[in-house]
């Protein structure tokens, strides 16, 4: 048997076994206890025991309290640092068994058996510095809160992040269910419920919504909920993640609004280029028709023809006034910039305003004396705002009231809302009426555009408003709702000073003169054939010479071959060459003709000279007939 155990003992070698005497000093040696305390039998055999303690565990006496305690208790068992033969430590788990002699129940010596755990006491080591770490991970991180849950959804714990987004402490929200931080909807629809029941099931949980802070303030977050399972596969909670969202929707909302604002704006913008091309085209039809009435009218004594004639005329009339609209909402309308005084134009407007709304709605309003003028066309200003409370009116069939306000605004770059900075005047109309949903007010400034019956509404007012503030330098904003009426702002750049100081001259009318005199060889240059013919017919019926020439390049031509002209008239948009280059080619080899140029455009070049004479279509016989007495009046003066 002893043999057997010899032969056990001898075969071991991940323990150290070996025999002590009872003064401690070493009696037997195994192959485990060579191979990681370092020493041969030869070397250790004999030796106390005590060279296996550090220095600092031999002076406080440790060895012999083993074997006391072992005495004294049966067994002795620990862990500590012990040495290796080259000096280097292990961790070492020890236990001491006491021999006894049978007989005397004397201590004959000690059974000690050691383990090598140096490298299971690193792994527990990195193991509780990883959890440690982790921890302080954990805690440390404030942009998202982290926090756990048991399995019936009470918080467990709770980290700095959770606190600074939460707004709870640690002591105020561990054991409390995490249903406290949903809104009362989503608890009343079982939210809660629902976002743990799908973790369960499918392995995590994923949305974005609205929770609740300790306050009761509400944040956007991104909640993210995991299921926590034991070495079983048991479930026992749920790791919950949650991130604060908020500033990011905002971004994304404002985002999402400036992208709505610019599709609605390059919407607009292309509708504009449609409209004033049409009514640029509608323009020129209109001068042939109304030149051709007001010449065929003269002609006619049939007292039922004559009325037909007045009709079109009438018609024609309305068109014009239409192209007028769809210009101005092109911005290709000719503006009289001006410093505008609001207080004293509103006081000169309000009773013809009063007037034109009738009893039923009343006019409220507010303009501070201390408002500098804007810098506006005052005439279109004044339409504008009677579009504006008309609209305002008809909105209110029941009454109502109409509020007029002017403020002083600041635009800096970051409240632009696409205007330039500086100071503006904000000229507000606000109605107590029906008001417009989302819909209608997406589409209010398009043109022909209109929730009035048939015949009661152009659909025209509103984008002729917002083409006469756009062209000023300015911008339309409206807001309403659905039952809370509607608030139309038209803002306005502020008059200069110099503006102010001193305001445009409006030039002395020239009297309308029945046949100028001498009579003019005329230069008619246009190539829409309608409107040439046209502008032929009434300079002729004015008692004037006329050659037509159907380009600029024609007109060019009969001017290099010497022929003589008292006056050139001239359309811009024509091809290969325009108007504005026709009049620069004349202003440099001919500079003593006279020019008028007709044109239904309002932005022209910056370099046609101020001195050229315009005539806008469409224009009666009359407007052609003051345009060839301003010219004859000018070169009159020239000439003297």
């Amino acid at each position: 048997m002893s043999d057997r155990y010899r032969l056990l003992v001898e075969s071991v070698t991940d323990y150290a076994i070996y025999l002590l005497t009872a003064d401690g000093r070493v009696a037997s040696w195994n192959p485990g206890a060579r191979r990681f305390k370092g020493y041969d039998d030869t070397e250790i055999i004999g030796q106390s025991f005590e060279n296996f303690y550090t220095p600092e565990d031999r002076a406080a006496g440790l060895p012999q309290r083993a074997l006391r305690t072992a005495e004294r208790e049966g067994r002795f068992e620990a862990e500590g640092w012990r040495m290796r033969k080259d000096g280097t430590r292990f961790w070492a788990h020890v236990v001491i068994d006491p021999i006894f002699n049978p007989d005397t129940g004397r201590v004959l010596g000690y059974a000690k058996i050691t383990r090598d755990l140096t490298e299971r006491r690193e792994a527990e080591l990195a193991l509780k510095r990883s959890e440690e770490q982790f921890r302080l991970l954990v805690q440390g991180v404030t942009d998202y809160a982290i926090y756990m849950l048991d399995k019936e959804g009470r918080v467990t714990n709770w980290n700095l992040g959770a606190e600074r987004i939460k707004g709870y402490r640690r002591e105020e929200i561990v054991g409390r269910h995490f249903s406290i931080f949903y809104t009362p909807e989503d608890r009343a629809n079982g939210e809660p419920a629902k976002a743990l029941a799908t973790a369960f099931h499918s392995g995590s949980f994923e949305k974005e919504g609205w929770r609740l802070r300790k306050d009761g303030r509400p944040f956007w977050a991104h909640v993210v909920i995991d299921p926590i399972r034991d070495d079983s596969g048991e479930i026992i909670g749920f790791a919950k993640i949650t991130r604060d969202l908020t500033d990011r929707r905002k971004v994304q909302e404002e985002l999402e609004k400036s992208q709505q604002a610019l599709l609605q704006a390059q919407k607009i913008e292309a509708i504009g280029q449609l409209t004033g091309g049409i009514a640029h085209d509608f323009n020129n039809l209109l001068t042939a028709v109304v030149g051709s009435l007001e010449l065929v009218s003269r002609q006619i004594s049939d007292p039922r023809q004559a009325s037909l004639i007045e009709n079109a005329m009438s018609g024609a009339k309305r068109g014009v006034l239409l192209t007028q609209r769809m210009l101005a909402f092109a911005r290709k309308q000719e503006l009289a910039l001006q410093a505008v005084p609001l207080n004293a134009m509103i006081a000169s407007l309000k009773d013809l305003l009063q007037r034109s709304i009738g009893p039923l709605v009343r006019i409220e309003t507010d303009f501070p004396a201390s408002l500098p003028p804007a810098q506006a066309d005052q005439n279109q200003l004044e339409t504008a705002l009677l579009n504006l409370v008309l609209n305002a009116r008809d909105a209110m069939p029941e009454g109502g009231a109409v509020r007029m306000a002017g403020r002083c605004e600041t635009v800096t770059a970051s409240n632009s809302h696409g205007l330039a900075t500086g100071d503006y005047l904000r000229i507000s109309i606000s109605d107590t009426g029906a008001g417009m949903d989302a819909e209608t007010l997406a589409k209010a400034v398009e043109p022909f555009f209109t929730t009035k019956g048939v015949g009661k509404g152009t659909g025209l007012g509103l984008s002729m408003v917002h083409g006469m503030a756009e062209q000023s330098g300015g911008r339309l904003a409206i807001s309403s709702e659905a039952g809370q009426g509607t608030t139309v702002e038209i803002w306005l750049p502020a008059a200069r000073h110099s503006d102010a100081a001193e305001p445009q001259q409006m030039a002395a009318p020239v009297e309308p003169v029945e046949k100028p005199a001498p009579r003019l060889k005329v230069l008619a240059v246009d190539d829409d054939a309608l409107v040439l013919m046209n502008t032929v017919v009434l300079l002729e019926d004015l008692g004037h010479e006329v050659v037509e020439a159907s380009s600029a390049k024609e007109a060019l031509a009969r001017l290099s071959n010497g022929e003589q002209f008292d006056l050139l008239i001239t359309d811009h948009a024509m091809p290969e060459i325009s108007g504005a280059q026709l009049i620069a080619a004349v202003s440099t080899n001919w500079p003593a003709l006279p020019i008028i140029l007709a044109t239904g455009y309002a932005e022209l070049p910056r370099d046609i000279p101020s001195s050229i004479t315009r005539l806008s279509k469409p224009f009666w016989q009359s407007d052609l007939e003051k345009a060839l007495a301003t010219v004859t009046a000018n070169r009159i003066l020239d000439a003297a």
